[in-house]
């Protein structure tokens, strides 16, 4: 598991750079996710219900989805060392 950053040791603009990165896997995500609900559907309408199309892309969707939550916990504790520093 990834070592937890001290965010209030880091510069203002690598606090900007965390937040942007974490804002880019957010997106990536949600695309992928996206994705996964497409060949959820497709594999459904074409061959009915089979692991390939359903079990292993909820699966994957789960686990996208908890990351998603850390991430937007850390992202959390970055915008509040960068109001913090913005004062």
């Amino acid at each position: 598991m990834a070592e937890a950053k001290d965010y209030s040791a880091l510069t203002l603009e690598e606090l900007l750079a965390e937040e942007k990165k974490i804002k880019r896997n957010e997106i990536t995500g949600a695309v992928v996710i996206g994705f996964l609900v497409g060949v959820m559907i497709f594999g459904v309408a074409s061959n009915g219900f089979g692991i390939i199309y359903t079990v292993i892309p909820i699966l994957l969707i789960g686990g996208i989805a908890r990351h998603s939550g850390k991430q937007k916990q850390v992202l959390r504790e970055i915008q509040t060392v960068i109001r913090a520093k913005e004062q």
